[in-house]
């Protein structure tokens, strides 16, 4: 089935972004959002999100829906797409949604492809495209990181993401595979030291970066791990927030109180570092992707680091369903689709600083 119309829920900024990117792609776009919406370049509805009970009658006239919701909204979404047989794609990195978007994939009459973000999203095409190098992988590692450009205090941070998703990614456990074996193990845990560009940063373990590269590389890798990039000291200090004052106890005040002390900010980067080492032949070899991502300027308006990496990744899997470069029904790894491909669409060429739409 091809895509001709689609409907965006939850028009924040990355939402507003994936909306006005897939209408300058050539989708006919509608927005859906709890607000009123002016001054988009596609026509929006007002809706009452939290009535999930509607969501079937709001999606059964669009060919494909993308959910830029809050993780908790989205299986209620799937379930509505699944039940049309209209293709699905969202950004959650929440594993308990993901699997039970897998398990009603299983029947699907259309494409179920949750984790079409940055992270899970991009860094996992990245991270199996540089494997693919390899006759035998020792490790695969994926760091990521969106982070102010210019940070202050001991935390050295802004919180232009969700911090509903921020504070799940603390203190959730986190799949890895150590030595060959699937596990899960602790947060802000496994602490390095890296540099990009010259820039010294510390990575600690964080959920759900990984989408579904465990299950897809048991086996087949000895050591795989995400992690996420921050200023060097921020995870001393996250450590003592949550455990030492016990706000682990009460995440929504926790994301509240980080909120209210580490605003958004325009001015962001987004940090990708990701290595895997092995055999190539006879030779044992390391092969990184390493990349630093700014603020770009589309249409006029200028749009954070983390919003259009985001965005344009979803976006582009989007387009690739719909040129019939992925399948057109069923569950979709992110690790199995192809870099080079990935980078040749219209938002894919956002990563290589190639703007389809604005400038840079």
């Amino acid at each position: 089935m091809k895509i001709k119309s689609v409907i965006v829920l939850g028009l924040g900024k990355v939402g507003t972004l994936v909306g006005t990117l897939l209408h300058k792609t050539g989708f006919e776009v509608t927005g859906a959002d709890i607000y009123e919406k002016e001054n988009l370049p596609f026509p929006t509805i007002k809706t009452d999100m939290a009535n999930t009970d509607n969501f079937s009658e709001q999606l059964k006239s669009f060919d494909a829906v993308i959910s830029c919701l809050p993780y908790s909204y989205n299986i209620n979404v799937a379930k509505a797409a699944h039940k049309l047989g209209i293709h699905y794609f969202d950004l959650t990195e929440d594993v308990p949604t993901t699997k039970a978007i897998i398990e009603m994939s299983k029947s699907a009459k259309s494409v179920m492809a949750p984790q079409c973000g940055l992270a899970p999203g991009f860094i996992a095409i990245v991270g199996a495209s540089l494997a693919s190098n390899f006759t035998k992988i020792r490790s695969i590692k994926l760091r990521v990181g969106a982070l102010p450009q210019n940070p202050t205090g001991l935390l050295g941070y802004a919180f232009n993401w969700s911090p509903e998703g921020v504070v799940n990614e603390y203190l959730n456990d986190c799949e890895v595979i150590e030595n060959g074996q699937h596990k899960l193990v602790s947060p802000m845990e496994w602490i390095e030291q890296l540099f990009i560009h010259g820039i010294q940063l510390e990575a600690f373990t964080t959920s759900g970066g990984l989408g579904t590269m465990c299950e897809t590389y048991l086996g087949k890798v000895d050591n795989l791990d995400y992690k996420s990039i921050r200023y060097p000291g921020h995870v001393q200090q996250m450590n003592f927030f949550f455990h030492e004052l016990l706000m682990r106890e009460d995440r929504k005040r926790a994301g509240e109180i980080l909120t209210n002390a580490k605003p958004a900010v325009n001015e962001d980067v987004v940090y990708v570092h990701a290595s895997a080492e092995g055999l190539q032949g006879t030779q044992l070899f390391r092969e990184e992707f390493v990349n630093a991502y700014y603020p770009i300027t589309i249409d006029g308006k200028q749009w954070r680091a983390i919003s259009w990496t985001t965005a344009a990744s979803a976006c582009a899997i989007m387009e690739m369903v719909n040129s019939g470069s992925l399948p057109d029904k069923g569950f979709i790894k992110q690790e199995d689709i192809s870099l080079n491909d990935f980078l040749k669409t219209k938002n894919g060429r956002l990563y290589n600083g190639e703007n389809h739409g604005g400038d840079l």
